[in-house]
C-alpha cells in the first residue's frame, strides 16, 4: 500500500486520535479533531460499536499513519520486534522511533514526522557528519543528527525549534538548538513514548 497523501485530519477525526499529523495547527487549539470530534461523512456523529478486529486494525492504522510507513514497512517493523527478545509490542514501537525522520520530528527540527521526511529526502539532515536522505534509517544510540548549515536557518526548521519550549523535548535526546543538532542518547523504553497506540492489539491483529 502507497503512502497516504490525502487530507490528515480527517484521518485524525476517523481514528478518533490526536496522532500529530498537522503540527503547530494542532497545538493553537485549531486542529479539525478539536473542532469537529467525531468520524467525517454524513453519518460520522454515529459512532457504531467496533468489532475486536476493528480495534485491532484500528490500532495499527494510527501507528502507520502517525510514523508515517506503508504497510510493507509496518510489516517488516513488525516481523524484527517478534524477532526480538522481550515484548514484541514494545520492541515495535521502540524500533519504529528509532527512524531517522522520526528522530528528526523528536529533536524538535521539524513540526510533524511528514515534514521530517522532507527535510531528510530533500538532504537537509546529517548522521555523523554525512548526508542521510534515507527516513527509514535506524538512528543507533550515539549517533549526532544535525540539520546541513546552510538549512539551519530554514523558518521551518527555526520556528520547529521555537515550538519546543511548548512542547518540550523527550528525554532520549540531547539537542543543541543554537547549533541546531543533536545526539539520539538511547533507545527509550516503550513507557516513555507517549503515543495514543495500544501495540498489544497490534500483536493480536497480526498473530492470527
Amino acid at each position: 500500500m502507497a503512502r497516504y497523501r490525502g487530507p490528515v485530519e480527517k484521518i485524525e477525526r476517523r481514528l478518533d486520535a490526536d496522532l500529530g499529523l498537522k503540527g503547530e495547527r494542532r497545538l493553537s487549539g485549531k486542529s479539525a479533531l478539536e473542532k469537529r470530534p467525531f468520524a467525517p461523512g454524513q453519518h460520522g456523529q454515529r459512532r457504531a460499536k467496533i468489532s475486536e478486529y476493528g480495534l485491532q486494525l484500528r490500532e495499527k492504522q494510527k501507528a502507520k499513519f502517525m510514523y508515517g510507513v506503508s504497510e510493507k514497512q509496518f510489516r517488516k517493523y513488525f516481523t524484527e520486534a517478534a524477532r526480538r527478545e522481550g515484548n514484541t509490542g514494545a520492541n515495535l514501537i521502540t524500533l519504529i522511533e528509532q527512524r531517522l525522520d522520526n528522530v528528526v520530528f523528536r529533536m524538535g527540527f521539524a513540526t510533524t514526522r511528514a515534514n521530517a521526511r522532507q527535510f531528510t529526502t530533500h538532504g537537509h539532515v546529517l548522521v555523523d557528519g554525512k548526508k542521510v536522505d534515507i527516513p527509514s534509517f535506524l538512528v543507533k544510540p550515539g549517533q549526532k543528527i544535525e540539520i546541513k548549515e546552510k538549512s539551519k536557518a530554514n523558518p521551518q526548521v527555526v520556528r520547529a525549534l521555537e515550538l519546543t519550549n511548548q512542547t518540550g523535548m523527550v528525554d532520549w535526546v540531547n539537542v543543541d538548538k543554537d547549533k541546531v543538532f543533536g545526539i539520539f542518547t538511547r533507545i527509550p523504553a516503550r513507557e516513555e513514548v507517549v503515543i495514543p497506540v495500544e501495540e498489544r492489539l497490534i500483536v493480536e491483529l497480526y498473530s492470527k
